[in-house]
């Protein structure tokens, strides 16, 4: 029931966010969740445990965000400029070791870029761009759960998810990429019906793949949920971890015109 409710609690929070808030507010939103995710990140990779590191990458992660929420192409200037300082601070000045510093590096673009590009979908397209990308990973998730209790007999990945299954995997593809191809008239109607199931088809696996990603993280570090921040759900990463490895892409194919 605790589960329940506080779903039922964070949907309704989440669709009023993104249908009434103003950008501005909206915008600062998706960065207090970018910091909170951040936040657990750090705890759970290990590689900003306690110091100034930590508060840094918490601190860069909702500045990309922050920055990533208006709608610009990426300057690979500016994101070699950053790579450089940072890993000249980490490494030289904190005398941290490379594969530290590199976790560290991630979190930027895992955490805050995407939760940024939800906003900017949302200045460039209105409250249902980011409606559909999130309506596509809750139902293909949901459809990986119930395919998977009914037909599943095959493991996905043991060694990372135990109760995942090949069965419920292809159950989320499916219904997950049939939603998008169904649901995107409404939000683009003249996109070619083959960029529809191509779409619907990456933004799934993305999805799949993002939340086995989060759950490797959590494996290595020997821990069941990113914190106890959302009861009977974990925390805040793992609640939006399946959407950060699709946001992007939804977000490049919007930027270029590939759905329109």
């Amino acid at each position: 029931m605790t589960r329940l409710i506080s779903g039922v609690i964070l949907a309704a929070a989440a669709l009023g966010a993104i249908l009434f808030l103003p950008f501005p507010v909206l915008r600062v939103a998706a960065c207090l969740v970018a910091g909170l995710a951040a936040d657990e990140y750090a705890r759970i990779t290990g590689g900003s445990r306690r110091g100034i590191c930590r508060w840094l990458v918490i601190a860069i992660v909702i500045y990309t965000c922050w920055w990533a929420a208006v709608p610009a192409p990426l300057s690979i200037v500016f994101l070699t400029i950053f790579v450089i300082v940072w890993l000249s601070f980490a490494v030289l000045r904190e005398s941290r070791t490379i594969q530290a510093a590199a976790v560290d590096l991630v979190a930027p673009f895992y955490i805050g870029a995407p939760l940024g590009m939800l906003v900017a979908l949302h200045s460039l397209s209105g409250p249902k761009a980011p409606l559909l990308v999130i309506a596509t990973i809750v139902v293909s998730d949901s459809a990986q759960y119930y395919t998977g209790r009914a037909f599943g007999r095959r493991p996905l990945a043991p060694a990372i998810s135990p109760k995942k299954t090949v069965e419920g995997a292809l159950g989320g593809i499916i219904f997950g990429a049939l939603f998008m191809v169904v649901a995107i008239t409404f939000v683009y109607p003249a996109t070619p019906l083959i960029v529809r199931v191509l779409l619907g088809l990456v933004i799934v696996c993305l999805g799949i793949a993002g939340d086995l990603f989060e759950s490797r993280l959590k494996r290595v570090a020997g821990i069941k949920d990113s914190s106890a921040l959302i009861p009977g759900h974990g925390g805040v990463l793992d609640r939006i971890d399946a959407l950060l490895f699709a946001i992007p892409v939804f977000y490049f194919m919007v930027l270029q015109g590939r759905v329109a």
